[in-house]
Order: C-alpha cells, then structure tokens, then sequence
C-alpha cells in the first residue's frame, strides 16, 4: 500500500479530449462505484455500453445524464471504427459493461487495441470484478491463479478447458450461469479429484449474495439439491502436487503433535503413537516443532 505523500493527484480526474476510458462499474451495489469513475461518466462526452438500458438505469440512479451507444460483442468491430473517429475529432469516451470491468468475459478487447495503434490515449478508472471478489472471499491461494471466465460450450474446447483446470496446480476462476451450474459440476467430478476444494459465490455484493465451500464431491451433492438462480463465481483450489500433500501432512502432525501434548502424553509417547498412525519415522515425528 503507498504511503499519502506517494499518491499521485497530478493527472486530473477532469475528463481529456482523444482518450478512451474504460469505467468500472458495480457488479450489484451501487456504493461500489468510485468518484473518480461517477464523475468520468457525467463528463466525458458520450459512453460505449453493451445494453443501453441497464446503464441508462445505472446513470440515472447516479443522477448522471450523458449521451449512449451501444457496444457489445455482435457490433464491436463496427462500433470500434466510429469511436475511434470521434476520439481523433478530440472527444472523450467512456466504455463500461452491464457490469463490473469491461474486457473482462466483456467486449472491449478489439476497441483497446485498436485505439493503442492510433496512439490514443486509454485510461482506466477501475472498479469491481467478480472475479476477485470471488476469490479473495474464498480464501484459497490468492497470489497465483488462473482465470477462464466462461468455458466454451464447444464439446472439444470445453473438455479441453477441463483438463486445464485439473491439471492446474494454481487456483481456478469460472464464471458459469444458473443453467449451466449444475452440469459444470459434474463434468468438473469427471476430470478433479474429489476432494479439491471448491468455492462457490452468487450474487455477490448484492442483497441475497451467498457463499459455499466444500470439496467438490460435497458441492456437487449440496448444488444437485438447490435450483440455481442469479450470477455464479467459481473458485477452484489448484491441483494438489506431492510437495503439497507432503506439506499439508506434516502440519498435521505438528497440530497433532501439539495437541497431545497438551493432553498429558510425554514427547516420546506422542511421537511414537503418530509413527504407528503414519508410517513416518518417530524421530522426525518427535523433533517436530510447532
């Protein structure tokens, strides 16, 4: 985190002409959108959305009038060439999704890189991400992870996209719909083991946001008993390398260790009880620390 006098003001947050702005915008709660991305939005001189209703409604709630066209993934590349016309002419433009960070499972990829070649200016205004949110509520490994987003319904992608994720060693993130929930969940018992921990988000920041973890067997069987409605964060634990299993069975011991200790049992008893359960030798049992 950068200490007060490290953070930089210099650029306003005043709207420029020839730069495209990609806007965060809430993933469900309205108090997530930030000044800076609010006040873009009622200035710059009009917004790319992918449904020019939803944002109408969104603006308007926000009290922000400004003019819409719509952007999304049947129109991009036709709409790219207009809004990179306009921001030559020296307008400014802002682009945000439905929902959360544009670009991300949202159109805007052609629109960026093509504004990159015209050398036109592309700031972000950055906002929620279902993606994160997901996972740092999970609670599984956070610093390295993979991100899908949707899985191709084509049967030779989506199996494909499968193998991936069981073989990933590195924490997974899907989106899937309600529809598809439940299927996804059994194919993933097809490729995964078991007991891979998976955690499930709906909803999130938003009134009914709800949250699961279990293994994946336990998932599936909780899930096969609900009717899936509203938005769906996948969090997939990474595959389980020996390094892991390893370590995961020595902080056992230790807690085990520890514990019966506590109980009363003298170092020597305690290890060679957790020898015989294990296998392990006593005396790497023994000079354990915890």
């Amino acid at each position: 985190m950068e200490s007060e006098e490290n953070l930089s003001f210099a650029r306003s947050d005043e709207p420029e002409s020839e730069v495209l702005y990609i806007v965060g915008t809430p993933i469900g709660n309205l108090n997530d959108i930030s000044k800076r991305s609010a006040n873009i939005l009622s200035k710059v001189s009009f917004i790319a959305c992918e449904d020019t209703r939803h944002t109408k409604r969104m603006l308007s709630a926000l009290k922000i009038n400004n003019r819409l066209i719509s952007f999304h993934k049947h129109n991009a590349k036709s709409k790219t060439e207009f809004i990179i016309s306009k921001l030559k002419e020296g307008e400014s433009v802002g682009l945000v999704s439905d929902a959360g960070m544009p670009l991300i499972s949202d159109p805007g990829e052609y629109l960026v890189k093509k504004a990159r070649c015209n050398n036109l200016e592309v700031i972000c205004s950055p906002g929620p991400c279902a993606a994160l949110t997901g996972l740092v509520s999970s609670g599984l490994v956070s610093n390295n992870f993979l991100f899908i987003g949707f899985i191709s319904r084509k049967k030779n992608e989506r199996e494909k996209c499968l193998r991936t994720i069981a073989k990933n060693i590195n924490t997974t993130i899907v989106y899937e719909s309600p529809k598809r929930l439940k299927s996804f969940l059994k194919e993933l018992e097809d490729f995964c083991d078991d007991d891979r921990v998976i955690h499930i988000a709906k909803e999130l920041t938003k009134k009914h946001e709800q949250h699961w973890q279990d293994t994946l067997k336990n998932i599936n069987q909780l899930m096969s008993l609900k009717e899936p409605k509203g938005e769906y964060t996948i969090i997939i634990e990474g595959k389980k390398t020996k390094e892991r299993n390893e370590q995961e069975i020595y902080e056992g011991l230790k807690m085990d260790l520890k514990n019966l200790i506590e109980l009363g049992l003298k170092r020597s008893s305690a290890a060679s009880f957790l020898a015989n359960k294990s296998g392990l030798s006593k005396n790497i049992i023994y000079n354990l620390e915890y």
